[in-house]
């Protein structure tokens, strides 16, 4: 019975160890990258104007910049579980005050919404009685409840694949529910992108309007 103390030590002083890591990082990024781009983080140090607003997942294993070898400003991101976008009826939303500010301030032309493979959030929905304990996250994926009862393939990792899917078109047309988005994709200032980004391929899909046309 005396190994878990043990057990708790070793797991606490590795965490200790990942998080001094990253500060040690900071310091390898300031001598190496960030000496190497002076200029561009200067500018960057007094405004920004991104050229696409990207909502993806939360999942640690999604690094926008990385995946897109995208520069620093280029993208303005917003993260929540399952990329999911709030309706109307959510007042003091995060994302959409994000949203807001991407759209109307920074007047990004491109509005991108990322899934991703073996997503936690759409398993969820799948199955929202796995995450009944945890009652944030079962609240917030209500907004994607509809989509398991859409969903007619039989064999789980379909299911999964296909609710991903879409998942990402659902909020595409929440987007487009929004006054300040249709608005200016009615003029012609902003364009909406759907795409699955495959973790073990590191590949990005982009969605067409409907599962027949994928590309």
């Amino acid at each position: 019975l005396d190994y878990m103390p043990h057990r708790v030590d070793n797991i606490l002083t590795s965490t200790a160890s990942a998080y001094e890591g990253l500060l040690k990082g900071n310091q390898v990024f300031q001598s190496t990258r960030f000496n190497e781009r002076k200029e561009l983080f200067g500018k960057l140090a007094t405004g920004q104007s991104p050229h696409s607003t990207l909502i993806t997942c939360s999942d640690s294993r999604i690094d926008p910049c990385l995946i897109t070898q995208s520069e620093p400003g280029d993208l303005f991101v917003i993260r929540n579980a399952g990329n999911m976008v709030p309706t109307l009826r959510d007042k003091g939303s995060s994302e959409l005050a994000s949203l807001q500010f991407a759209v109307c301030v920074l007047e990004t032309p491109h509005l991108i919404v990322c899934g991703h493979s073996d997503c936690g959030a759409m398993k969820a929905c799948l199955k929202p009685e796995n995450v009944e304990s945890l009652p944030y996250l079962a609240e917030w994926i209500q907004n994607g409840s509809e989509l398991p009862g859409k969903v007619s393939e039989e064999a789980p990792d379909a299911r999964l694949h296909a609710t991903i899917g879409m998942n990402v078109r659902h909020q595409l047309e929440v987007l487009r529910s929004h006054a300040f988005i249709r608005e200016r994709l009615d003029s012609g200032q902003l364009s909406l992108h759907g795409w699955v980004y495959d973790i073990g391929h590191g590949s990005i899909r982009e969605l067409g309007p409907s599962s027949s046309d994928d590309r």
